[in-house]
Formats: C-alpha cells, structure tokens, sequence
C-alpha cells in the first residue's frame, strides 16, 4: 500500500487539490466505511429508533385528521401521535449533535493517520483511541461552533435584504466559515493543540488563501452533494412506488406493518447518508489543510532536502 500512498503535505493548486480528494476517496472508501460502521452502529440503531417514533407519529396524526369521528375517538390518540413525534425529534437531535462530534472527529483522525503512516495499514482501533485522546478539545471546539454558525446566520439574515450581491456574499461567508472550522480543526488534532490556537492557525492559513479555500469548499461540497443526492435517488424512488401503492389502492396505511417498515427503513437510511455525506465533507478541509500548510512553511520540502544532503 505504501506505494499507492497519496501524499498530502504538497503545495497544491486549486485543480490539484480537487483531484487528489478524489484520489484520497477512491482509495480509501472501503476502510474508512468500515471505520465509520464499526463506531456509529449504536447510533444507527438509535437512528432506526427514531425514525420509527417520527413515522409512527406523523402516519398516525395525518390518519387521525383523516378520520371522521376523530372527535368521538377521544383526544387520547391525538396526545399519543404527537409524543411520538416529539420522542422522535428530540432523540434524532441528540443523536445527530453526538454523531456529528464523534464523526467530525474520525474523519478527521483517519486522514491524520494516514499522512502519518504514509499509507492506510493501519488498524481502526487506532482512529479510535487518537480520537479518544483529545477529546475534551473536540467537544469545546464542536461547542464553539454553536455561536460561530449563530452569528454567520445573523449575518446572513441582514445581507438577505440586500438583493443579488448579499445572496453571494452569504455563500462565501458560508464557505469561508467551513474551510476556516475544518482546517483549524485538522491542525488542532494534528499537532495536538489547544482549541483558540487551532482556530488562531486556522484562520491565518485560510485568510492568507483565501480564494483557494472558499473555492475548494463550494467544488467540492456541490460535487458532494450531487453524489448524496444520487445516493438519495434509490430510497427516495422506493418510498416514492410505494406511497403511489398506498394511494392508488386505498390502503390503510395508519394500520399497515409494511407502511410503517417502509418509511422507518427510508427515513432512517436518508438520515445515514446524510450523516456519511458529512464525513466526506470534512475529508476536503483535510486535503485543503495540508496543502496550505505545506505552502506556508515547506514543512516536507525541507525534510526531503534535509534527507538528499545526509543521502550525500
């Protein structure tokens, strides 16, 4: 494998730097699917659970307003629907705040592994525990993210009102703010810094390169998305026949077993892709990462003149 090894401390361009996560995908798309199975499966069953309590609660209010005597019947189904909705809701917000934690943070471990390494012959257990080893700054940067994304989206809403011009400078800020968090979050695991130094680092890497970042964000995130939206194709034309099934046929679809497997299993695998689509994500400020900071301070370059004048 060491001779298929992408190296990532390279000063890329803009077009190299989205060929190589490409390449880095390509690659590596097996053992890391593995990696993210093996760590989320307990956060997929609870995904599972909450898509079902989300289903269950949204088939049984709509047949419950569909229902003609629904006021004879009592309010007590009406409560219940609407628990299971709000059980579901907020269990799939938790999950989806711990996942998002835990696989911001493998992504990310998983690409400093393999730069250290120089190639992907390593076992996932030691993803795991590098994550494990510094988590506490994992939890305080996700945290700070919460105020971060607060701002950009008062932001947002003021440039809003100006037309045209505020609709891009909302997208760049967008943009910029996720090159700026996913790079500073690379350099505070791979040189195990403190939270305000990784983002201090960050932002001075992605102002200095400011273009370059904001431009492999907005390639590469709309060329990820067009991938989980094709991913998305196969579970959304599923549950499409079949809602088409239940209509066509009038089938009772607030007591059908199959009705409820089918929209549970298609929830639940729209919100896993979604969840999967996020780790791709954060493999571009990887690649970008790297690729600024080998520009800023020829780290490898050095090393490999260093390496050619002991050779002599």
């Amino acid at each position: 494998m060491a001779d298929n090894y992408i190296p990532l401390r390279v000063n890329r361009d803009f077009g190299d730097i989205i060929t190589t996560y490409f390449d880095f995908f390509k690659q590596n798309i097996k053992k890391f699917t593995n990696v993210f199975l093996s760590y989320n499966g307990i956060f997929l069953v609870g995904l599972l659970i909450a898509s079902y309590l989300l289903v269950s609660g949204f088939i049984g209010l709509i047949a419950y307003e569909n229902t003609p005597n629904r006021f004879s019947s009592g309010i007590e189904l009406e409560e219940k629907y609407t628990i299971y909705m709000i059980a579901g809701g907020i269990l799939f917000f938790l999950i989806f705040i711990m996942v998002m934690v835990l696989n911001y943070a493998l992504a990310s471990s998983y690409m400093i592994k393999y730069e250290d390494n120089q190639n992907n012959n390593f076992d996932r257990k030691e993803v795991w525990e590098y994550t494990k080893s510094q988590f506490g700054n994992i939890l305080v940067f996700i945290l700070l993210m919460i105020p971060i994304y607060i701002g950009f989206f008062i932001v947002s809403i003021i440039f809003a009102f100006i037309p045209i011009v505020g609709l891009f400078v909302q997208y760049i800020l967008q943009f910029f703010i996720a090159a700026w968090l996913g790079v500073s979050f690379y350099d505070m695991l791979q040189n195990k810094k403190g939270v305000t130094e990784g983002l201090g680092e960050g932002w001075n890497l992605v102002t200095k390169n400011f273009w370059k970042s904001v431009g492999v964000n907005f390639i590469l995130g709309l060329l990820i998305g067009i991938l989980i939206f094709i991913a998305l194709v196969i579970p959304g034309v599923i549950i499409g026949i079949y809602t088409f099934h239940v209509v066509e046929n009038n089938v009772d679809y607030s007591t059908s077993v199959v009705s409820t497997i089918v929209y549970t299993l298609g929830t639940c695998l729209v919100l896993i892709i979604a969840v999967y689509g996020q780790c791709l994500s954060q493999f571009v400020n990887g690649i970008l990462y790297y690729a600024l900071h080998e520009k800023t301070y020829n780290l490898n370059a050095r090393s490999k003149i260093e390496q050619i004048g002991k050779s002599e």
